[in-house]
């Protein structure tokens, strides 16, 4: 059975060489998007996500990025400000 979703992605270059394509298969949404935040906070390029072999179109590919970012977002907040998730989507909206 061939994954649903794959990645293509980059460590950092920090400019000395071109920067080496990985990909990591994903079969589970909720995964994929668990993967895009570790990404996100590990600085790393993002190429191209698929979904089925086919390459994500822009407002699919920012979608999914906006929600991992968002993830992200509130759980800094809940751990800074000692709050919950429910009180941090009802002050600040970013949990799901």
């Amino acid at each position: 059975m061939n994954a649903k979703y794959s990645i293509e992605y980059s460590p950092a270059a920090n400019g000395h060489s071109p920067p080496e394509h990985m990909v990591r298969f994903i079969n589970d949404p909720l995964a994929c998007e668990e993967f895009l935040e570790q990404l996100l906070e590990e600085g790393v390029i993002i190429h191209t996500i698929r979904r089925d072999s086919a390459e994500l179109k822009r407002p699919e590919f920012d979608r999914m990025i906006k929600v991992a970012a968002s993830a992200i977002a509130a759980d800094r907040i809940c751990a800074s400000l000692g709050i919950k998730p429910e009180e941090e989507r009802f002050r600040f909206g970013f949990s799901a």
